[in-house]
């Protein structure tokens, strides 16, 4: 049989209030009381009916996730990250892939509403600014650069400086030929990324050189190598490269050793996230590491206030925190 909170309260000696305010994590419940109502629950295995909860709250119970691919490490890593925080507000998370195709892009955010979800995290790559709803729709909150501006609420880490710390770094190794993998026009953290390339290229005294800068329709290890290749045979090959995330930087790294040269010592090699990937490769990969979870749990936070009642206060741009996390690619 279901067991009901009124059980619950008759085992626990109390009323069906305190084991709703026990239930519902409320801090205002004598400690003695908690204990008690706790013990009754385990007992009892009592579960709460959370679909009647949000149903009585007005909500869905659920949040959507948008992002490009999850066959990219970041965002399969990014997407276990905000589950786990959005579990800890009562919610489950649908997650939606993209392909990172404005098509696909707008038409998952248009069928987005409070039918359907309480709120969204979006990482758009190709959106423009019309394709977003009017603000009140639902609440929205960005992930990752600036692709459009649109006023809602954003958080990600600085991609021109974390580029600038990457390049710097191997600017301080002696390095005077860097190139860069990954520049595609109709991403916005490319554009970052590669504006962060050239500004330390700049502080270090270096030319930028366009023959250096490799482009990446797809941010894959396979497009990394051939870019790596590419980059090889010039008449004038580069002795480092900035990659625009870690699946280029392990495809040019095996582009390097087919060559029959050397990581670090013909080319030093940094890329960008910090997946998994990265610290297992051989050699180790140098690469930037954002702080993936502080970022799912801004953004989880700054959904829940819109949802919860903070609805007409300024859209928030929050900073995470980055490292770099430097490996035997450039010779830790």
């Amino acid at each position: 049989m279901t067991v009901t909170l009124k059980d619950v309260a008759t085992l626990a000696g109390v009323s069906v209030k305190t084991v709703s305010n026990v239930v519902n994590g409320y801090a205002f419940v004598k400690p003695e009381n908690r204990r008690r109502v706790e013990e009754a629950l385990a007992a009892t295995g009592y579960r709460p009916n959370v679909g009647a909860r949000n149903l009585r709250r007005g909500r869905t119970g659920f949040l959507a996730l948008m992002v490009p691919e999850l066959s990219i490490p970041y965002f399969g890593e990014l997407a276990g990250l905000v589950i786990t925080a959005a579990q800890k507000r009562g919610w489950s998370v649908l997650i939606e892939q993209t392909q990172g195709t404005r098509s696909r892009e707008r038409e998952t955010l248009s069928s987005l509403g409070p039918h359907l979800v309480d709120g969204a995290l979006v990482h758009p790559e190709a959106l423009e600014a019309a394709d977003f709803p009017s603000p009140g729709e639902i609440p929205l909150v960005m992930l990752g650069e600036h692709a459009v501006d649109v006023p809602i609420d954003h958080v990600a880490i600085d991609n021109v400086l974390a580029a600038q710390t990457a390049v710097t770094h191997l600017a301080s190794l002696g390095r005077t030929r860097i190139a860069a993998i990954g520049r595609n026009p109709s991403r916005g953290t490319s554009s970052q990324r590669l504006a962060g390339y050239r500004s330390a290229l700049d502080s270090a005294g270096l030319s930028y050189s366009d023959s250096l800068v490799a482009p990446a329709e797809k941010w894959h290890r396979s497009v990394g190598a051939a870019a790596m290749r590419s980059l090889l045979a010039l008449p004038a090959p580069p002795d480092a490269v900035f990659c625009f995330n870690d699946l280029l930087a392990i495809g040019a790294m095996r582009a390097v050793a087919e060559l029959g040269l050397r990581v670090p010592e013909d080319v030093a090699i940094v890329g960008f996230d910090n997946n998994e990937e990265s610290a297992f490769s051989l050699p180790s990969l140098t690469t930037i590491a954002p702080d993936k979870a502080a970022l799912a749990e801004a953004a989880i936070e700054l959904v829940h206030r819109r949802i919860t009642g903070d609805k007409t206060s300024p859209p928030q741009d929050i900073q995470t925190p980055f490292a770099l996390e430097i490996r035997e690619s450039t010779g830790g």
